[in-house]
């Protein structure tokens, strides 16, 4: 790679490095946009991540090559030359180096993929990407916990058949002059008219605690798919607030 080094002109050093940076962004985001409209690995999306990731690694290797080349840096004959440094170093980066070959044995093994459902260190959640170094799991608060893929390949975690039951909580403040059975009795019938949440487990109002001024209690289902939990837990939010201001009108 014969780039002339401009060490004695740090203006167009400058001006040349932004320029690969710029460029790097720029042919990353192209490689994303690009796999992103791959029709193929529709089905897989795991595949995706793992193709897009190498990909990247190698552009932004490039470009490092380029803006050390610059500065009269040859990368390839330093790594060469460095000898035990080297090793050294390659002991200190042990922990990366592990997240990445579980990375690939991840994504190439399909042992998890994205979408699928597992819990690790006692948190649930769906899988929605995993990359070289670590996945990504979303749990239930839409809380992204990033993984050390090390981690999934060396120690316990539970995998869920799919579709995964999930169960959804919702806190539920009813009036004084609402009386909570009536309102157990009908949210649960108007859940259980929606053909994608579970008939088993069944949904269920518990009863929290009692305040001056409002009672507490705890509305849950489950959904049959973990991918579809925010969408309904909308809706029952807007079931919920209907049969309270329903029920207020006939007590009035």
């Amino acid at each position: 790679m014969n780039i002339p080094t401009t060490i004695d002109d740090p203006a167009m050093t400058l001006v040349y490095i932004l320029i690969v940076i710029l460029a790097t962004s720029i042919i990353t985001r192209l490689v994303a946009f690009s796999m992103n409209k791959m029709n193929r690995f529709d089905e897989n999306k795991t595949v995706i991540y793992l193709i897009r990731d190498i990909i990247n690694y190698i552009i932004y290797f490039i470009a490092l090559m380029v803006i050390l080349q610059f500065f009269g840096i040859n990368l390839a004959g330093t790594l060469l030359s460095l000898g035990i440094v080297g090793i050294a170093v390659s002991f200190a980066a042990k922990d990366i180096i592990s997240n990445l070959f579980s990375g690939i044995i991840l994504i190439l093994g399909k042992s998890i993929k994205v979408g699928d459902t597992i819990e690790v260190n006692g948190k649930k959640g769906y899988v929605e990407r995993i990359s070289l170094r670590s996945t990504v799991v979303v749990d239930d608060l839409g809380v992204k916990n990033h993984v050390p893929n090390s981690t999934l390949t060396n120690d316990y975690y539970l995998q869920f058949k799919p579709p995964e039951k999930y169960r959804v909580d919702t806190i539920v403040g009813l009036p004084l002059d609402v009386d909570v059975e009536e309102f157990s009795n009908k949210i649960i019938a108007k859940i259980s008219e929606y053909d994608d949440l579970a008939k088993n487990p069944k949904p269920e109002v518990f009863s929290k605690e009692i305040k001056f001024e409002e009672v507490r209690v705890k509305v849950s289902f489950w959904v049959k798919n973990l991918n579809d939990k925010d969408k309904y837990k909308l809706k029952i939010t807007n079931d919920i607030r209907k049969c309270i201001n329903s029920m207020g009108e006939n007590n009035e």
